[in-house]
């Protein structure tokens, strides 16, 4: 899981919050009418070219499918050989954008892909051009830390969150309570649909994982193929199982920091002692929290080279202005998705001991903000549970690396299992978050799968590649 402010800790910006609104929806999309997708900001227009955007109207509500509407993004490349199909591209997140991914980010996909598949992909409902959640800017910066350290904090947290969801329900409109995985599901349908196309290829990653497991579970007679890379798993029933697994991964993935820190002269930490480096840093730093998911995000290449650096020229921040206007906010999909109570401060402070005794360094991992912003959210709309793939004409592929610091190995373990004859988990013996461009060999066996439907055996693996630098 990419989990930044603007999906936990990244860019959290936008205009009025029911556009695309109407009061008539279509629970069928016509065709898509595409054109060429136009340079945004700071585009560079040779990688725009041959891009093309469209918008689909859709129900706000899929159980409410006659109600409001909103305007889904939409965008595409199509395939430059013989064509295959489809290829829908699950953006991650959440907040990712996957129009911006087809637009400026194709390298993300081989040639061979490019050659054989339309690649599509969406902004997710909630998400940039999709009618974004936001909420006042000013608002969110007051967001408290999610380490709450007395009773008092803890029921101010509960006050700021339900302060905070009323003002993001007044500036997004009604598709705020719908910003689920499970409606997301009926729109990437609708999607296929409005391509004219009975089935679809699709690759998830992060986040969008989620997404490709419950379409498969909803639609299994319309996937072709589907990757599901860095797995998060659905089925982590409690708030304790959901915190210490990935801790427990974002330990593991800083332990291989310190290693490899050990190990080469070039490391800006060479010789020290890397832990009392990093808790002096903790106990000196005005937001631990912060500070934290600063190394968890350098820990996604992993840039440990750049890790080194940052640790060895770590100041305290300066205090940045207070910002005005409104920013996007899709964190909020989180306390739809997930149940993860915490009954009181007692209970949440238990969380955080137990945190710190079981991980030296990583003691707040950036998954602990998804606990602390639904504290006091309503039951999910689209709670965890097990999955129940049946009919799926190919298993879907599973692809993790075994050092993955925000989606765990044991995650894509547990879901494979859920899959059972259904999943087949190719692994990358080593870091990352993410891990098809890590290595030719997990490129080269995904393309084979998505291209031909050749489905790996059961315990394949790709041998590590250590990080550049």
């Amino acid at each position: 899981m990419k989990f930044t402010r603007r999906a936990l800790a990244g860019a959290v910006v936008f205009a009025v919050a029911a556009a695309g609104l109407t009061t008539t929806a279509s629970a069928s999309p016509s065709r898509v009418r595409w054109a060429d997708c136009k340079p945004e900001g700071h585009d560079d227009p040779a990688l725009v070219k041959g891009s093309q955007c469209a918008t689909l109207r859709l129900p706000v509500d899929w159980r409410n499918p006659g109600g409001p509407t909103f305007d889904l993004a939409i965008a595409r490349r199509t395939a430059k050989g013989a064509r295959v199909g489809v290829l829908v591209f699950g953006p991650g997140g959440p907040g990712d954008s996957g129009v911006d991914r087809i637009k400026t980010g194709m390298t993300r996909f081989s040639a061979n892909l490019q050659d054989r598949f339309d690649i599509v992909s969406f902004d997710p409902r909630g998400v940039d051009r999709s009618n974004p959640v936001q909420c006042s800017a000013a608002l969110l910066a007051k967001q408290p830390s999610p380490i709450i350290s007395s009773k008092a904090e803890f029921t101010a947290t509960i006050n700021y969150n339900k302060q905070l969801a009323t003002d993001c329900r007044e500036h997004t409109g009604p598709l705020y309570d719908h910003i689920d995985t499970w409606q997301t599901v009926r729109d990437v349908d609708a999607v296929r649909r409005a391509l004219g196309e009975s089935t679809i290829s699709f690759h998830g990653s992060s986040y969008g994982t989620l997404l490709g497991a419950q379409y498969a579970e909803t639609y299994p007679n319309r996937v072709r193929a589907m990757v599901v890379e860095s797995v998060i798993d659905h089925g982590s029933p409690t708030t304790k199982s959901f915190l210490d697994v990935q801790a427990a991964a974002a330990q593991d993935s800083f332990d291989e920091f310190v290693k490899w820190c050990s190990a080469a002269s070039s490391c800006a930490l060479h010789g020290q002692d890397v832990h009392a480096v990093w808790a002096g840093l903790l106990a000196r730093s005005s937001d631990p929290f912060k500070l934290s998911f600063q190394v968890f995000r350098m820990l996604y290449d992993p840039e440990w080279s750049a890790l080194a650096q940052t640790l060895k020229d770590l100041e305290t921040p300066s205090t940045a202005a207070v910002p005005s206007g409104l920013a996007q906010y899709p964190l909020a999909v989180f306390c739809q998705d997930w149940n993860l109570p915490v009954k009181d401060y007692r209970e949440y402070a238990a969380h955080l001991q137990r945190l710190a005794r079981n991980n030296q360094d990583m003691r707040y991992p950036g998954q602990l903000m998804a606990v602390s912003i639904c504290l006091g959210a309503p039951k999910a709309n689209n709670p965890q549970h097990v999955l129940n793939v049946h009919g799926l004409k190919t298993p879907v592929l599973l692809a993790n690396a075994i050092h993955d610091p925000a989606t765990p190995y044991r995650m894509a373990q547990d879901v494979q299992r859920q899959l059972g004859r259904s999943g087949v988990l190719l692994t990358y013996e080593g870091w990352g978050h993410g891990s098809y461009n890590s290595s030719p060999c997990m490129q080269t066996t995904i393309d084979d799968y998505l291209i031909a439907r050749a489905v790996p055996k059961r315990g394949s693996s790709c041998a590590a590649v250590p990080p550049v630098g």
